[in-house]
């Protein structure tokens, strides 16, 4: 029987193993963790989340939203796996961090037809199909093996991780609790700044010290605009966090019986809503400085860090050069890529990416033709763009209505619009659920 090999245990991979695995096929998914770990990493869990705890938005004429339903008529593992740990969070779908990888965990270990080598990658594997889903943070082995083997240089780009603080370290009777638009049942706690403690905290932002990267890391600083640190914001304008991540609308504060000038979102973390992190507050500053600058937000006077913000370097390929429709290598047949290593940005994204790859190496094992989702679907439109855009100018693309065709009768409103492009995106995805979902479980 043809075995398909997998590379990488992170969300992309998980998926792609389990994608193969449906399709009554032997996998072996290697993971290097915990005999290597990564800058981010802290367990030996698949699919552990170093960055946020959200996938984003669970509402379907929303973009992340209508991808994570696509994965989910899909019979997407890991989707599923975020459903069953989900944890408060309004309209998105946030999980508790060390439940949701150790479900992934079990559900992968367990499967009879999966097999998983904890042991680092440092060459390409002869077998075919392969599926490579080491994600950005690839190690520096067999970032040198992938590229002699596509023949080209990788493109950086840099993301940064937010803190995380203890429930009972926050200042009760300074924050108020409550989503945006009064969505949810009070899911995030809300730190309320009036225009001067938001220009003083500002300030002293301005004035902290970062982390000096290391040299390989100067090479090229290009940020990825929905991972800007928030020092970077801040330096673009006095009042740029205000209009950004401290964006008050929406919110009243209960106290004040008005919009705060602006304000700072803290969202549960995990299942025993213990952790909060810091939402949009990725940083490179030192830690001390941390402690120091976060302390004037209202409310975090005498916040409990227990993960600094961190920022690392993310790797990924030149996809529209590399890779074809299918998320096959164009130049060896039976390599499949998956995850943010190929440019998608965001962890919905990189799901899919493991969820098309994972098919496709499955469909290749069995001597079916490869499938690409309809354009006129999130997963489908976003793998286009991915494979298809200018290689002079690609970088990493998160899912958005942008990418989607046009409607064939034009529809006003912005809601409207996108509740319509959900209603096609979803149609065609079950008029075609049989082909694409061809696996006996």
């Amino acid at each position: 029987m043809e075995k398909v090999t997998v590379i990488g245990g992170g969300l992309a991979g998980c998926e792609a193993a389990w994608q193969v695995a449906r399709h009554d096929l032997p996998v072996t998914l290697y993971e290097m963790r915990p005999g290597k770990m990564t800058p981010a990493h802290r367990t030996s869990d698949l699919a552990e989340l170093v960055c946020s705890n959200s996938l984003g938005s669970n509402l379907v004429d929303r973009a992340l939203g209508l991808l994570k339903e696509e994965l989910r008529r899909f019979g997407s593992l890991v989707v599923a796996c975020a459903d069953e740990t989900a944890v408060p969070a309004g309209g998105a779908l946030a999980v508790g961090r060390d439940a949701f990888a150790r479900l992934v965990t079990d559900r992968v270990e367990e499967h009879p037809l999966v097999e998983v080598v904890r042991q680092e990658v440092r060459t390409i594997p002869e077998d075919r199909p392969l599926v490579i889903a080491t994600g950005p943070l690839t190690s520096e082995a067999l970032a040198e093996a992938i590229a002699g083997l596509t023949g080209e240089e990788y493109l950086y780009f840099y993301d940064a991780m937010a803190p995380i603080v203890t429930a009972d370290s926050i200042a009760e009777d300074r924050v108020f609790r409550g989503s945006r638009y009064g969505r949810g049942d009070g899911d995030y706690v809300n730190c309320p700044l009036d225009e001067a403690e938001y220009h003083s905290f500002v300030d002293e932002l301005l004035r902290a010290q970062t982390f000096a990267r290391r040299q390989f890391e100067k090479e090229d600083e290009r940020f990825f605009e929905a991972c800007l640190p928030v020092e970077v914001i801040a330096r673009r304008g006095s009042d740029a966090l205000a209009y950004g991540p401290l964006r008050p609308v929406g919110l009243i504060d209960p106290l004040a019986s008005r919009r705060p000038y602006a304000v700072v979102q803290l969202r549960q973390d995990d299942l025993a809503g213990t952790l909060y992190n810091m939402v949009g507050f990725q940083t490179n500053l030192r830690w001390g400085e941390q402690e120091r600058v976060f302390r004037l937000i209202p409310g975090l006077e005498r916040a409990e860090f227990v993960r600094f913000g961190q920022m690392h370097r993310n790797t990924y390929i030149n996809s529209p050069i590399l890779l074809d429709a299918w998320l096959q290598c164009k130049v060896e047949e039976g390599v499949f890529f998956a995850g943010q290593i190929t440019g998608s940005e965001g962890y919905a994204a990189a799901i899919a990416g493991g969820c098309l790859a994972g098919t496709n190496a499955a469909r290749m094992a069995l001597g079916e033709p490869l499938l690409a989702f309809p354009p006129t679907t999130m997963i489908g439109a976003l793998f286009r763009y991915v494979t298809c855009a200018q290689p002079e100018t690609f970088e990493p693309m998160k899912p958005n209505f942008g990418l989607l065709p046009e409607l064939e009768t034009r529809v006003r409103g912005k809601k409207r619009r996108y509740q319509a492009y959900a209603e096609r995106a979803l149609g065609d995805l079950e008029s075609r659920v049989g082909e694409l979902c061809s696996c006996s479980t």
